[in-house]
């Protein structure tokens, strides 16, 4: 009999906080029902095969071999791999088989979903005494995405991820790590979805544009102008002294600080019930991200504007920036364009089955 487990990672929407997370600032992202499934079967000998349905690739390579840092998707279970063994868990060898639903490249998260199925389904595989925790599973990848992938990505899509529970938002502070529950009824209003069409990468390529490498260099500037103010991260920085910086560093400065207010006043009005109160919020992220962190494109700015028209009464670019979907919310009685997606908060990741196989 061969053990066989299936793991799921959901995708995530972030209703309010972006580029916030790397900067020990306030996210509000939830979970939801798109996401990457794992399956895999344990195999007697040292090697781990993977392959990706969706993508019709494969990779195969030796638990024990000396960890190698390889561009695209391969980089996702090479890395995890290589971080469960550093972190003291033992790895059988293993069939892994890769699907999604999340499309790669939209603002909602891909990648965090892969590297969560994985990790779970690696983990299920074997027969650790001791197992991480989900903070330190969402630490563990993000590592990936950092080191193996090249994405310097912070923890909210890996927390939102491993964390996310049916009917609320998750109010995570990434300066000391706590996760709250915010309830996030919606009644007859509605959160969607539109795509852009405009896919982005938070890695970067070969001949990489501003589309590939943008935010990458977000990150670089929010860590000079923290060194620039003398602060530990841009959680400690004030307004004021952000204004006496250079551009655009100044700008970046001021999204961050005026982003968490946000996320706190958009917690507040889900728990007052106040939905217009949050669509407001929302379109004063977007204009922040446009103005201020300079992440937004044309493609983005037509899709906000759609739903716009479309009854929504608040817009926002969603993810990394530079393409991928817009978030709106829409009130009572308006309709969505018909390629736009409704999303509502799903379970966090977990194993499917954990059942033997013959053979």
């Amino acid at each position: 009999m061969r053990k066989r487990v299936t793991a799921f990672g959901p995708g995530r929407v972030n209703l309010i906080g972006e580029h916030t997370d790397y900067n020990d600032g306030l996210a509000l992202p939830f979970a939801i029902s798109d996401g990457v499934t794992v399956g895999a079967v344990r195999r007697e000998d040292h090697r781990i095969s993977v392959t990706a349905t969706d993508l019709d690739a494969e990779d195969c390579f030796a638990i024990d071999s000396e960890p190698e840092a390889i561009q695209g998707w391969r980089g996702f279970a090479r890395g995890i791999a290589a971080e469960l063994r550093r972190a003291g868990v033992e790895l059988p060898g293993a069939e892994l088989e890769i699907t999604g639903t999340v499309p790669r490249g939209s603002g909602l998260s891909s990648s965090a979903a892969l590297e969560v199925a994985l990790c779970l389904a690696m983990l299920a595989l074997g027969e650790a005494d001791r197992r991480p925790d989900r903070i330190e599973l969402a630490k563990l990848c993000s590592r990936v995405e950092n080191e193996w992938v090249g994405a310097h990505t912070g923890l909210l899509d890996q927390l939102a991820s491993l964390c996310g529970e049916p009917g609320v938002a998750l109010l995570i502070d990434f300066q000391s790590l706590q996760v709250s529950e915010v309830k996030l009824e919606l009644g007859d209003y509605s959160l969607v979805t539109l795509d852009s069409g405009q896919r982005h990468a938070n890695a970067p390529r070969s001949g990489g544009s501003d589309a590939t490498d943008g935010y990458n260099r977000r990150r670089e500037e929010c860590a000079r102008a923290a060194e620039l103010l003398g602060v530990a991260s841009l959680r400690d920085a004030t307004a004021d002294a952000a204004r006496r910086l250079p551009a655009p560093l100044g700008a970046r400065v001021g999204h961050v600080i005026s982003e968490n207010i946000r996320v706190q006043d958009t917690a507040a009005a889900l728990s007052a019930g106040d939905l217009p109160r949050v669509g407001e919020l929302l379109n004063a992220s977007h204009a922040s991200l446009r103005d201020d962190y300079e992440i937004s494109t044309p493609a983005v700015e037509a899709t906000v504007q759609r739903l716009l028209d479309a009854g929504a009464i608040g817009a926002r670019i969603v993810g990394g920036g530079f393409g991928g979907h817009v978030l709106g919310l829409l009130a009572p009685g308006a309709r969505a364009p018909e390629d736009a997606i409704e999303v509502r908060p799903g379970p966090g990741a977990s194993l499917i089955d954990d059942a033997p196989q013959s053979g």
